[in-house]
């Protein structure tokens, strides 16, 4: 919405751009729509964002990205662990005959016993995975509720560590 721009070409005879034809659109919001989120005169902090307060900051924000990244995992481990669970339910259906296993993009066919062997072993190995991602979890949580402690005592109100 900036509108278009005129060309004019300098003594050097280069284009070059000027003002805009018509200048942008600007949009006013009434006091009622400002955002909740700004703070009262009274809750500011005019703290000076030291070095070592920077740098919790920015451990903080990793973690917190670390965080995402380990619950997503998590949730999709978990979702590949059902489908294991079913196919080993299917497997205990099954009338005794060979079956296709997939393994990569690979499929193979072997017994009922051995693709029931298979799918305990990635239960267990996925399972492992999904308690080692957990304990990282709860390791992030406790190391970012110290450092919303020392963040939050130095900015009170001035500072968000907060998700939405």
């Amino acid at each position: 919405n900036g509108g278009a721009r005129n060309e004019q070409t300098s003594e050097k005879g280069s284009k070059t751009q000027s003002s805009f034809t018509h200048p942008p659109k600007i949009m006013q919001t009434s006091t009622k729509e400002q955002p909740s989120e700004i703070l009262s005169p009274e809750d500011e902090n005019e703290n000076e964002v030291r070095r070592d307060d920077q740098e919790n900051i920015n451990k903080f924000g990793r973690l917190n990205a670390r965080l995402h990244e380990v619950r997503y995992t998590i949730s999709e481990k978990k979702k590949h662990l059902e489908r294991i669970d079913d196919a080993s339910t299917e497997l205990m259906m099954g009338n005794g005959s060979n079956v296709m296993v997939q393994y990569g993009d690979t499929f193979f066919e072997t017994s009922e016993d051995e693709a029931t062997e298979y799918c305990e072993e990635e239960v267990e190995k996925y399972q492992n995975h999904v308690d080692e991602l957990e304990a990282e979890e709860v390791e992030i949580l406790d190391e970012q509720k110290g450092l919303k402690a020392v963040l939050y005592s130095r900015f009170g109100k001035s500072i968000n560590l907060e998700e939405k």
